[in-house]
């Protein structure tokens, strides 16, 4: 799944893509996968190459968020979401550092 959504990401000449593991950390998601895009059309141009696809490819989609704003798209493909922002929005919310610091901080506890 990971390699579908890179590949349509890739397709629409998305940006700094990022596949963050977070097996055994949330009940969310196995995997976040984080692009940027250089504009909201930009953004959903992506989302439509993405949410094609993962049809293509016979899988389903949960939910899709944001897609009307265009700054911040989320796409819940079950074990795997994918966040798609324009870099004003990936730079304030930091999703990379987020869940990085809470990786950090279970390490240090356990």
């Amino acid at each position: 799944m990971v390699e579908i959504v890179r590949t349509a990401i890739e397709d629409r000449k998305g940006e700094d893509i990022a596949v963050l593991d977070l097996g055994g950390r949330t009940i969310v998601a196995d995997t976040f996968v984080i692009a940027s895009g250089r504009s909201n059309v930009q953004t959903r141009a992506i989302a439509d190459a993405i949410t094609e696809r993962v049809r293509e490819n016979g899988y389903g989609i949960a939910r899709t968020e944001g897609y009307a704003d265009g700054g911040w798209i989320l796409i819940d493909l079950g074990s795997v979401v994918v966040h798609v922002f324009t870099p004003e929005n990936r730079t304030f919310y930091n999703l990379e550092r987020l869940w990085g610091a809470t990786a950090e901080a279970r390490a240090r506890t356990s």
